[in-house]
């Protein structure tokens, strides 16, 4: 957990390179990027603590969101805010929380 927790971090936090064109890039591909590494966040997360609050889960991950967000701004290393992101990281967060309760329901 707390190596996935730096390597995200390092991620989003590194300085921004100029986009080149893929085949797979498409228009909105940098918000299912946080929408998915904030999915495994949020299962990894609760799959650690499991008996934590989700109230509690909820406040620390989008915190996190939050401050990387501000980070990214305040850095000046080519990164910007953008409240989208944070849609989609508190959105992949939820998916992550509600994938990891329906797989413990369902096998467990």
């Amino acid at each position: 957990m707390p190596i996935y927790w730096a390597f995200l971090t390092y991620m989003l936090l590194k300085p921004g390179e100029e986009n080149h064109e893929y085949w797979f890039m498409f228009n909105g591909i940098d918000k299912v990027l946080h929408l998915s590494i904030f999915a495994a966040l949020g299962f990894s997360f609760i799959a650690t603590f499991p008996k934590i609050k989700f109230y509690y889960f909820f406040q620390i991950i989008l915190i996190y969101a939050f401050l990387t967000e501000i980070l990214q701004e305040e850095m000046g290393l080519g990164r910007s805010m953008e409240t989208l992101d944070i849609v989609a990281d508190t959105i992949g967060c939820l998916l992550g929380y509600y994938a990891y309760k329906l797989l413990i329901k369902r096998f467990f």
